[in-house]
């Protein structure tokens, strides 16, 4: 006869409790995209923006829109070509700047976006601001795309001026260009406060520690991406192909203007005098290019233009390439901010 079995242990007998999952391995990743009122008061914002503009400028929009009716409309459609393109040679600088490849399609979004946002900021810092959100989207550290934008700035200045310096020494109408200098005891506080303003950039650089290491490793990314973007030839191409176009398609879009409205200068006075406006007073501090706009009528009308014709053709222009563009440009934005894109 055998001799019962030992009893099994308790804990033996029990299946083993199963843990608690951890928190950290069931946490959800945090998520980048701003909260659902907050982008929907960013969508808003650009159209109230735009209706918020056009009802200001209700008379200039009417203005313009009359005087375009009566233009003939075949030198209107290539200016609206070419406005087309210089959203393209804006995405072509862009992707220059990055050694990182971006989406075609979103990059031309954003920057034809762009163009709603800087009727709000001057200088340009609107499309500063969307295209640094877009590329913070991409995965582009924040040093990183702060430093392509300002290549970005800087290529296009250079090439803007390399562009009027050319003009300038094939066309004659440049002698006219003196009469529109400022005077000398204009100049000379323009130069020292200029002057001033770097020299106090440059203390706060060197002395104020939380500034001095920021703005070290901004400028170490700097260095670093135009090395790398310099030394493959598909983005030297982009990045000054599309700086070079970019002026030279703005200027044209203002001859297409001035030929449909009867304006009666030689095409290349008329580039020569967008060119030498937009570098003159393209830094001045005026939302919407209102700065720009009085020294292109001021320029053509230098030039030998009749005032009510060229006020007319910088009006058609404006409208052209920036007014009519705004709706659907803020509509862009909107849909771009509520898809997270940006």
């Amino acid at each position: 006869m055998s001799s019962p079995a030992p009893p099994t242990p308790l804990s033996a007998a029990r299946p083993p409790r199963a843990q608690p999952p951890c928190p950290a391995a069931t946490a959800r990743p945090a998520s980048r995209t701003p909260p659902r009122p907050l982008r929907l008061a960013l969508s808003l914002a650009p159209l109230l923006l735009a209706a918020g503009w056009a009802t200001a400028h209700r008379s200039v929009l009417y203005e313009g829109a009359r005087r375009l009716v009566a233009a003939d409309p075949r030198w209107l459609l290539a200016g609206a070509g070419l406005t087309c393109l210089s959203w393209v040679a804006a995405s072509c600088v862009r992707q220059g700047a990055l050694p990182e490849r971006l989406p075609p399609g979103p990059l031309l979004a954003s920057q034809f976006a762009a163009g709603a946002a800087n009727h709000a900021l001057p200088c340009g810092l609107g499309a500063h601001a969307v295209t640094l959100r877009f590329l913070r989207g991409r995965g582009v550290p924040l040093e990183r795309a702060t430093a392509s934008i300002g290549l970005y700035s800087l290529v296009r200045s250079t090439a803007k001026t390399l562009v009027l310096l050319v003009f300038l020494a094939v066309s004659p109408a440049w002698r006219r260009l003196g009469a529109l200098a400022p005077p000398g005891r204009v100049l000379v506080p323009l130069a020292l406060a200029a002057g001033g303003a770097v020299a106090l950039a440059g203390v706060l650089v060197t002395v104020v520690r939380p500034v001095r290491r920021p703005v070290a490793l901004l400028l170490r990314s700097a260095l670093t991406d135009v090395r790398v973007v310099h030394a493959r030839p598909s983005r030297v191409l982009a990045l000054w192909g599309g700086a070079v176009a970019m002026p030279l398609v703005q200027a044209g879009t203002l001859a297409c203007v001035g030929a449909s409205l009867g304006l009666g200068l030689p095409w290349e006075q008329v580039v020569l005098a967008c060119l030498a406006a937009g570098t003159a007073v393209g830094a001045v501090p005026a939302p919407g290019g209102l700065a720009v706009d009085a020294a292109q009528v001021w320029t053509l009308v230098a030039f030998g233009a009749p005032p009510a014709p060229a006020t007319a053709t910088v009006v058609g222009y404006r409208l052209l390439t920036d007014w009519l563009p705004l709706l659907p440009g803020a509509l862009t934005l909107s849909a771009l901010i509520r898809a997270g894109v940006l």
